[in-house]
């Protein structure tokens, strides 16, 4: 599947949880719910995805991303009334320390699902 297919797949998921639950709950609720709803649109997904980051060949820190797609799209959820830029920093990081090229940022926010796709810069 290619990345144009698979992110249109998780958004309609991630549409299809806000139009049921609506804005109001916490990150972790929108996670539970896009699981569900990735899992019946048949897509191998991990919860809080355990990442490693190296610096010289030694491991300087451990972080979990939100949710990992067919081990290729990283999913950074939000709840918040506006996605500001750390936000959008923390998915490029993310993508940089996984060697993942392709990430959403999808906030569950005030009036409607908010969705800002990431790619790696390849250096």
């Amino acid at each position: 599947m290619q990345y144009e297919d698979l992110t249109k797949k998780i958004i309609g998921c991630a549409y299809h949880v806000y139009n049921k639950m609506g804005f109001g709950f916490l990150e972790s609720v929108y996670e539970n719910c896009l699981m569900i709803e990735l899992k019946k649109a048949g897509l191998k997904a991990i919860a809080q995805s355990p990442i490693v980051v190296h610096y010289d060949n030694e491991i300087v820190g451990e972080f979990f991303v939100d949710i990992l797609v067919e081990d290729l799209i990283i999913l950074e959820l939000k709840s918040v009334r506006r996605v500001i830029k750390v936000h959008e920093t923390q998915l490029v990081n993310y993508l940089t320390a996984t060697l993942k090229d392709v990430g959403l940022l999808i906030n569950f926010a005030e009036t409607k699902v908010e969705i800002k796709r990431k790619v790696r810069e390849l250096n």
